[in-house]
């Protein structure tokens, strides 16, 4: 399975069994009033544990949901009972969105076989297939701490790449605010991205119902926006990372499993006072 996604017939076709562990990892944006962690006790796949993004978390910064350190992730994830050993499949509620930040954060701290469902609950719920409310309180697992640093890009990281290239930026935000046309949603940011950065907006990789365009798609979309895939390194950036997430998951698609997630994105990079920020196409 070199697919990073999985299909809900899959999951279907194993679901209990003890090697595959399964996670939701819903999340949504605050202007949207909604609360991943409460649609979940309300319904879940059967067994699924549920991932906070902003619990798990960095708590020694104020920007939203960072990745934490790789001891402060074992303990959150022993408290989730995730295996290492163990096929880990991470959905989210509205088909293919904050699920791929789970799946990035998860390879990031070690976890080595790790995919998303493809549609996620959305599709899983169309096709009438089963979901519970009832807590689920796994056994914890004792996981030790892991980290693959290649898979995390830092402001600093950014800075040298703007400076000196070597990396291919892709921003994942909606193109009126890569140009600076629209105003960010987080106050006190300037508009705007990072020079030589190239744009290809999350939602063109995501079919109407919510499932991930096949990889010919994937590759043609990314080559469109002015991206050499046979090129290295590659990072990806958004407003706070979870949408930077969903293009380093359709690389993986495409066949770039390698792809840096710049962590902070531009609710970092557009409030640092000295960060070049270019407007325009």
């Amino acid at each position: 399975m070199s697919d990073p996604l999985v299909s809900t017939a899959w999951l279907a076709a194993h679901l209990g069994s003890p090697d595959v562990q399964v996670v939701d990892g819903s999340w949504h944006m605050p202007a949207e009033n909604r609360s991943g962690r409460a649609e979940y006790e309300a319904a879940h796949i059967p067994g699924a544990v549920f991932f906070d993004i902003d619990q798990i978390a960095d708590r020694a910064t104020d920007l939203p949901h960072m990745l934490p350190t790789p001891e402060a992730f074992a303990e959150g994830a022993d408290a989730l009972g995730l295996r290492r050993e163990a096929q880990i499949v991470v959905y989210d509620a509205v088909g293919i969105f904050s699920a791929p930040r789970v799946w990035w954060t998860l390879r990031t701290m070690g976890f080595p076989t790790v995919r998303v469902l493809d549609g996620g609950l959305k599709t899983w719920r169309a096709e009438g297939r089963p979901v519970e409310g009832r807590a689920v309180s796994p056994a914890r697992s004792g996981v030790s701490a892991a980290f693959e640093p290649a898979l995390l890009c830092k402001a600093d990281d950014v800075r040298q790449i703007v400076a000196n290239g070597g990396a291919q930026l892709i921003d994942a935000r909606s193109g009126p605010r890569f140009r600076g046309e629209a105003p960010e949603p987080r106050a006190g940011l300037r508009s705007g991205h990072m020079p030589g950065a190239k744009n290809l907006p999350w939602n063109e990789l995501i079919r109407a119902d919510g499932t991930m365009k096949p990889a010919a798609e994937i590759r043609a979309a990314f080559e469109a926006a002015g991206v050499d895939l046979e090129a290295a390194p590659i990072v990806t950036t958004c407003g706070s990372g979870v949408s930077a997430s969903l293009l380093a998951l359709a690389l993986a698609r495409a066949g770039r499993n390698d792809v840096a997630v710049y962590d902070g994105s531009w609710t970092e990079w557009g409030a640092l006072p000295d960060a070049p920020v270019a407007t325009g196409p």
